[in-house]
């Protein structure tokens, strides 16, 4: 790789130089169509899943916070390589970016070997502490589901880690690439797998499972080969790899709250499942079913994060406070679009989305209230969520992580708790707006602490937004 400026010199005119709401358009729509296609492909998993039975869906659903744990070790790593990476491009330090890519890809390999572990020790005890008195098929099915997705983690772990070096140095067009491919044969795989056609044995959720994880090696070995062909501005080259202990601690200073931020969504989901399983293993489904709702109207937005990180980190490095004011006023616009359409499809068309997956009566009995009620929170969480965004992308991820424990543990738990102890099923739903209002009041004093720490403190920069 050339050590000189000149790769830095393109990142600047791209990050430091181009026009604000073009470099968000060019950084974040990309990452946008992906995420969007990513909760499609999950959607279309959970779609198949029911066709096989009610159960089948509560199996995979009751999957949820391990897997949320998962995805959140490899993302929530991603946030502080991501951020560390940008910062040190905007300073034009390319070694130094070259030593943070190395020392992250070593994270993740000991984050697989950990997952590795856990898929053959706890899968079993977990799911046997959620369903409790429901059907052991749920129990069965699950375990099988979950430890295939838990022993073959490489693929998502490895596919995280060449992204975010993707959209680190602005190439989320790659980004997209890789995970269109993952996305797609995931959906192609499904129904072979799932129900055996084309000679394929009939696998049931194990099908399901194997897709994903398919899907998600085929986005790895993508990411990986447009790294090596077009990412020229990082260097990975682990052959005299050394570890260390300075930059991991720089990249979990940012990670692991971020970590523990997305953590905090197993650990409420797992208590959502058993307050809810209480009443049915169908009310589970339901959750599960939200979830993967939430996930078609919530990807793009993250999608949207991801690619607002590295303008605010860049022109934070570069010190421009124009362009860091200006990306964020462009995305909240944007975010609060996104949530606003899941806001007005929870509320007018509950029964059409439910239907999606074979809902039963039981299921749309619950299910359509349910959905109604919990929409309410998509008025607020595009807020929220931008704010946790900016707080990660200014060194701040630990204001996003006390959100997040506010909203997901402090509240969100104990009022579902609380309200189906008083009013049963149908009032527990409104644990969710009521988390969503902690959440804004917080987020906004720590938004206004950021802005006259960090942000009024920086200088205007360029005027070319």
């Amino acid at each position: 790789m050339n050590q000189d400026n000149t790769s830095a010199v393109v990142a600047e005119n791209k990050m430091g130089t181009m026009p604000v709401g073009r470099l968000l358009f060019n950084m974040s729509l990309p990452m946008m169509i992906s995420m969007l296609v990513q909760a499609l492909y999950n959607i279309v998993d959970s779609i198949f899943v029911a066709k096989l039975s009610e159960n089948a869906l509560t199996a995979v659903s009751l999957a949820f916070p391990l897997q949320t744990l998962l995805i959140a070790v490899g993302t929530g790593t991603g946030v502080g390589m991501n951020a560390l990476l940008s910062k040190a491009l905007g300073e034009h330090d390319t070694k130094k970016a070259n030593k943070i890519a190395s020392n992250a890809a070593f994270l993740y390999f000991l984050s697989y070997i950990v997952f590795l572990i856990l898929g053959f020790t706890i899968v079993k005890p977990f799911y046997a502490s959620q369903i409790k008195n429901a059907d052991k098929e749920i129990m069965n099915m699950g375990i099988d589901y979950l430890s295939t997705v838990m022993w073959f983690s490489f693929g998502l772990l490895a596919q995280v880690f060449f992204e975010r070096l993707l959209t680190s140095t602005g190439r989320t067009i790659f980004s997209m690439t890789s995970q269109l491919c993952g996305a797609i044969t995931n959906i192609i795989l499904d129904p072979i797998m799932i129900f055996g056609l084309f000679g394929c044995p009939k696998m049931g959720v194990t099908g399901a499972a194997i897709a994903t994880v398919v899907g998600q090696c085929v986005a790895a070995i993508v990411a990986c080969s447009c790294n090596h062909n077009f990412n020229d501005e990082i260097e990975l080259d682990l052959s005299s790899f050394r570890p260390s202990g300075k930059i991991i601690a720089m990249i979990y200073s940012i990670s692991i709250p971020s970590i523990i931020m997305q953590s905090i969504g197993s650990i409420m989901t797992y208590s959502m499942n058993k307050i809810l399983i209480e009443f049915s293993s169908t009310a589970a489904a339901v959750f599960g079913v939200y979830f993967k709702l939430q996930s078609f109207f919530f990807m793009p937005l993250f999608g949207l994060n991801n690619g607002i990180t590295p303008i605010i980190a860049y022109n934070y490095g570069a010190q421009n406070r124009k362009r860091m004011l200006k990306t964020i006023k462009l995305s909240l616009i944007v975010a609060f679009c996104l949530t606003f359409i899941g806001f007005v499809c929870f509320e007018r068309i509950p029964q059409v989305l439910l239907g999606m997956f074979d809902a039963s009566d039981d299921m749309l009995k619950i299910g359509i209230p349910a959905l109604k009620i919990i929409g309410i929170h998509y008025l607020i969480a595009w807020f929220c969520i931008v704010c946790g965004t900016v707080f990660q992308a200014l060194g701040k991820a630990v204001f996003s992580m006390i959100v997040s424990i506010m909203r997901q543990l402090v509240v969100l738990i104990p009022a579902a708790y609380i309200l189906a102890k008083i009013g049963g099923l149908h009032v527990v739903w409104w644990a969710f707006p009521i988390a969503e209002v902690i959440s804004l009041i917080v987020s906004l004093i720590f938004l206004f602490r950021i802005n006259r720490t960090i942000i009024s403190k920086i200088p205007d920069g360029s005027d070319l937004l």
